[in-house]
């Protein structure tokens, strides 16, 4: 197989592999899904020959996103899409627990969509500043 690239779609690559990777692998600890690895690492190779050698490191015999690449910001992305995503998800539980937890249905959708947005809106405003558990119960 033959993939071409230019040198901006390639290193936009390699952001996709690297946070492809990261969601896969990040929360396994020493149970990491290997066959992802061996993608990264492959796809990551690929820099030496692209003028990109600082982008990687060689780290027990296999090339893999260098210190350089991971503190370059792509983790400010990810922390982006977790923030976004946890809010969302936990607007959508509190709107579903206001509710009495009902599936989702064209006759309920538009009530629990408000109450999200609600939710939202006070999480954007305020974060998780306003959160309080009652651990007296």
């Amino acid at each position: 197989m033959e993939l071409k690239l230019t040198q901006k779609q390639f290193r936009r690559l390699l952001d996709l592999v690297y946070i492809g990777n990261w969601v896969l692998n990040s929360t396994r600890g020493d149970d990491r899904i290997r066959e992802y690895d061996q993608v990264e690492s492959l796809v990551f190779s690929h820099c030496l020959g692209q003028g990109m050698a600082s982008l990687t490191e060689l780290y027990h015999g296999e090339l893999i996103p260098s210190r350089a690449f991971a503190e370059g910001g792509i983790h400010e992305a990810i922390m982006a899409y977790e923030d976004t995503t946890f809010f969302e998800i936990l607007a959508q539980e509190l709107a579903l627990r206001d509710l009495n937890d009902p599936p989702i249905t064209p006759e309920n959708y538009d009530e629990i969509m408000a109450r999200m947005e609600t939710y939202l809106g006070e999480f954007e405003e305020h974060g998780t500043d306003n959160i309080t558990v009652d651990m007296d119960e």
